[in-house]
């Protein structure tokens, strides 16, 4: 499956109680970029190179990252996608890579937020929380909902014209969003 939202919508929160839940293992495209680097693997050093010239490594070499991870046995019980796709072009690579490996996506879950609510939610992070991530101040969140609504949010209607994509209301509590994402779940 895959979880979409904003920055802040709590995808990484909700990705992480799913993968304690159905033991499918949540995959986040920085992470394993950030662990191939380090474990000196031959897509990592490939990674490594484009990333100290300061360019965004490209799709196939991503999708490329996340066939081999498929292969481990953690991922047996299925993935969480947090992160990937951003683009439909790269939606399109997933699925086809998928089919290769005569997979499917479940579904597609979409996490529906309030801007606003993402601006106070970051407020609330940065006052009460003693480790203030970088990005959380508002010129930050601001520039990240821009690319979001320019390049992920377009690949909402591709999933959803194939019948893969649904909805919850991200505004409630994170009980009663983990509560509709495990309804939506339990019936697939």
């Amino acid at each position: 499956m895959i979880i979409f939202g904003p920055p802040g919508s709590g995808k990484g929160t909700q990705a992480k109680r799913l993968q304690d839940r159905y033991g499918a293992m949540q995959l986040s495209t920085g992470d394993m970029l950030r662990e191939a680097v380090k474990a000196g693997s031959e897509l990592g050093r490939k990674a490594e190179k484009i990333m100290s010239a300061g360019n965004l490594v490209p799709d196939a070499l991503i999708v490329s990252m996340i066939a081999e991870r498929l292969d481990e046995p953690d991922c047996r019980e299925g993935i969480i996608l947090d992160g990937f796709p951003r683009t439909v072009k790269q939606a399109q690579a997933l699925d086809k890579m998928l089919a290769e490996k005569d997979l499917t996506l479940d579904c597609v879950i979409e996490l529906k937020v309030d801007e606003a609510v993402l601006f106070a939610r970051i407020k609330g992070r940065a006052t009460e929380s003693e480790a203030v991530r970088s990005d959380d101040n508002p010129e930050t969140l601001r520039k990240r909902l821009d690319v979001y609504r320019e390049q992920t949010a377009p690949i909402l209607p591709y999933y959803r014209d194939t019948n893969r994509l649904r909805s919850v209301d991200g505004m409630k509590d994170i009980d009663a969003v983990t509560d509709q994402l495990v309804a939506i779940l339990d019936r697939i």
